[in-house]
């Protein structure tokens, strides 16, 4: 495909998968400032209400890999515009619910959105020019983060002074308006021919998927030494294991993982895993140390609303850094862009244990560290696309948008134990100390400087013939999987 056939509007194609990519992503944290409220205003308990964020991760994960290989066979155009059918109907009956199973539902429908972020990346590969390709790749992958750091406190204003039911009418408005953007401004990109989809094999990541990420988001909940979340790992091993023989065995696999076993795809898939995590630890310990009462010595005593607004300048900085990463790439190669962003989020670690005892401190940590997860971010995919074929771009964009949810979801589960389990007791009331924060922000700087040493040994694409590094003028799907333009160093 001749990317500059496509030049003239590729900003607006940029522009508008980026916006798609942040879209899908406030969903995931559209309900954050509701959790307290939630067993009120669905008239249930606390641990059924959870299910309403357990549920948008557990049909991400599930849906993501699945949309990504139907990008390649049917056209990515096409399934960015099915992509948001679901969010816009999510949106919508989530706003109509007043009990927690349509809310489920509807949340649900909202997590089947995320596909839009790694089919929106392998498209760019497509129709964006070689000249703008990392700094495009740059910005769409870390709307992931991006929408993160902005939903929340976007989501917090709008559950304070209005009804919590105007956060999913904006939604459903928002998704909307990016469907006819799709429709409008992003070109049709021929699909892959002769192939087919592997339904057994979508079946059996998706079974494997939801067992491992149900014990590991519910873990904490029923016990990790219950039956029901062994049972769940266990059940994890076996269908991921079958799972891997059948893809190994299928003409036509859902993820070919002869090609993620390539060190360089491998190694990314796995800093992608660790550098989810490393991000997530900080939004799990930050806004709470935000929102404790100054009482206890080492609270902040900020509102919902405050505390989001302390952590949104973290969304920006994502935002403006993105772009200068892809320079980065275009200089040094996306290894080094994924090498330094892991450092900046361990530097940023290291800066928050000594701030965290003021808002304006924490609000500083925080901005560095997202500034390193949008480095991070927007390197992983240039990483994953030198090292495909075309025809394979949006499985392998969407498998690694799965690591790095996995991540999350891990870092999740590991800080939450942290936090329960270091605890004070104050007014007779056990909540997490200060120790248990510190070491909440130790294990996310530990996790980013392995990140950092993962990145360090992924090796470099280079010319067989002449032995270096080397950056070819177009990409040969057929014999080469060197992406064209910049990104392949």
């Amino acid at each position: 495909m001749d990317a500059p056939q496509h030049a003239s509007r590729s900003g607006g194609v940029v522009a508008t998968l980026a916006l798609a990519g942040t879209t899908a992503a406030i969903m995931q944290t559209l309900v954050t400032p509701l959790i307290a409220e939630l067993p009120r205003i669905l008239g249930t308990t606390p641990s059924n209400a959870t299910w309403v964020i357990t549920t948008t991760l557990l049909v991400a994960a599930v849906c993501v890999p699945v949309v990504g290989r139907l990008g390649d066979l049917l056209g990515k155009r096409r399934m960015l515009l099915a992509c948001s059918v679901p969010l816009i109907a999510g949106s919508v009956v989530c706003a109509l619910s007043s009990s927690v199973v349509p809310m489920i539902i509807g949340r649900g429908l909202q997590g089947m959105g995320m596909g839009m972020v790694p089919l929106g990346i392998a498209l760019l590969r497509d129709v964006v020019p070689a000249q703008k390709l990392s700094s495009s790749i740059a910005l769409v992958s870390a709307s992931m983060g991006i929408g993160g750091g902005l939903g929340l406190p976007i989501a917090a204003a709008v559950a304070q002074y209005a009804n919590w039911r105007v956060l999913f009418w904006g939604s459903a408005v928002l998704a909307t308006a990016i469907a006819v953007l799709i429709w409008f401004l992003i070109p049709g990109v021929p699909a892959a021919k002769g192939q087919r989809f592997d339904a057994p094999g979508a079946l059996g990541l998706g079974a494997g998927l939801v067992c491992l990420l149900l014990a590991i988001s519910k873990g904490a909940d029923w016990g990790w030494g219950s039956g029901t979340t062994l049972g769940l790992f266990a059940a994890a091993v076996v269908l991921l294991i079958g799972w891997g023989a059948w893809e190994l065995r299928t003409t036509d696999p859902l993820v070919d993982l002869r090609t993620t076993a390539r060190p360089r795809v491998l190694l990314t898939n796995i800093a992608s895993i660790f550098v989810g995590f490393a991000m997530y630890a900080g939004m799990l310990v930050m806004p709470q140390l935000l929102q404790f009462p100054e009482a206890t010595g080492y609270g902040l005593g900020q509102s919902i609303l405050a505390s989001g607004l302390w952590m949104a300048p973290g969304g920006v900085m994502m935002m403006i850094v993105s772009p200068l990463g892809g320079k980065l790439t275009n200089a040094c190669g996306p290894k080094v862009t994924l090498l330094s962003g892991a450092l900046v989020i361990a530097a940023g670690y290291g800066l928050s244990l000594a701030l965290m005892g003021s808002a304006w401190g924490i609000m500083l940590a925080i901005m560095v560290i997202n500034s390193g997860v949008g480095l991070a971010y927007g390197s992983m995919p240039a990483l994953i696309m030198s090292s495909v074929p075309l025809s394979e771009t949006a499985a392998a964009n969407s498998f690694n948008t799965l690591m790095r949810s996995l991540g999350t979801s891990v870092g999740a589960a590991v800080i939450g134990l942290v936090l329960s389990q270091m605890t004070t007791s104050i007014a007779g009331r056990s909540i997490t100390s200060e120790g248990g924060f510190r070491t909440g922000l130790l294990i996310g700087c530990g996790i980013a400087v392995v990140s950092a040493a993962i990145a360090a040994v992924i090796p470099a694409v280079r010319d067989i013939a002449a032995g270096s590094e080397k950056t070819p003028a177009a990409p040969e799907p057929e014999k080469s999987t060197v992406e064209a333009g910049t990104i392949g160093r």
